[in-house]
């Protein structure tokens, strides 16, 4: 199915926020989450098929469609800061390097307002590989999320050489946190190494106002979650556009 969706371009990005923890909860920037369309038309999102092809050449071509669709989102708006998803292994595929490099040759404005997340699992996979990458392109003002944390087994000493800009703290952490004294105490521990290596913390699934004043209290420094706004494929930005040709 998706190597269907692939070949017949029925793919498109959802787009869900990420908000400051601020009052009026200003939003920080969005994630842009692949989704690929089933012969009915149905709209199937990633994790319903990337651990099946992330491993694979398939895996490689999804984050080509991913990578493309955000940059181009990012050059019709000046204003949008956007982060991707990628796996390590995409850094040396050639279809993946070459697009990105391209577009950011074209415009230093969107390497600026440009975030790639790997997740933590992806990332040890090969982690020198990461290091090497992510000193690269932040020289070109590329920012760089660690997903998912701690839901892998990433070795603590390799924050000192992966300099992630943003630690994003897996949602088994956050979900309920409000009533689980156990994952109020890892998140504070998570909190902590993130101050230590400046990094900007979210938390991750974010559902009810309990959980988002607690994750508040323990400084967590943006959230993301259906509390604030689900993955939509018709984001703000596209609306204001269809109202202008409209009118």
């Amino acid at each position: 199915m998706v190597q269907d969706a692939i070949a017949h371009k029925q793919t498109l990005m959802a787009y869900q926020p990420v908000l400051r923890d601020l009052p009026g909860h200003k939003t920080a920037f969005h994630e842009g989450l692949i989704r690929v369309l089933d012969p009915t038309g149905r709209v199937i999102p990633a994790r319903e098929f990337m651990n099946v092809v992330e491993n694979t050449q398939l895996g490689r071509e999804i984050d080509v469609v991913s990578l493309r669709a955000g940059l181009m989102a990012l050059n019709d708006n000046p204003d949008l800061r956007l982060s991707i998803n990628m796996s390590a292994r995409s850094i040396g595929f050639k279809a993946w390097t070459t697009m990105l490099n391209r577009w950011l040759g074209r415009d230093a404005t969107i390497g600026e307002r440009l975030i790639l997340e790997i997740s933590e699992q992806s990332t040890m996979l090969m982690p020198e590989l990461v290091s090497s990458f992510m000193e690269q392109l932040q020289n070109k003002g590329v920012c760089f999320a660690l997903d998912n944390f701690g839901s892998g087994y990433t070795a603590i000493r390799y924050f000192k050489d992966l300099y992630f800009d943003i630690l994003k703290i897996d949602g088994q952490f956050t979900r309920g946190i409000a009533k689980d004294p156990d994952n109020r105490a890892l998140v504070c521990v998570m909190v902590s190494i993130a101050n230590n290596f400046d990094m900007v913390t979210v938390a991750e699934q974010v559902e009810n106002d309990e959980d988002s004043a607690v994750l508040t209290s323990l400084g967590i420094d943006c959230q993301q979650g259906f509390l604030f706004g689900g993955p939509t494929t018709r984001p703000s930005w596209t609306l204001n556009s269809e109202k202008v040709r409209s009118g």
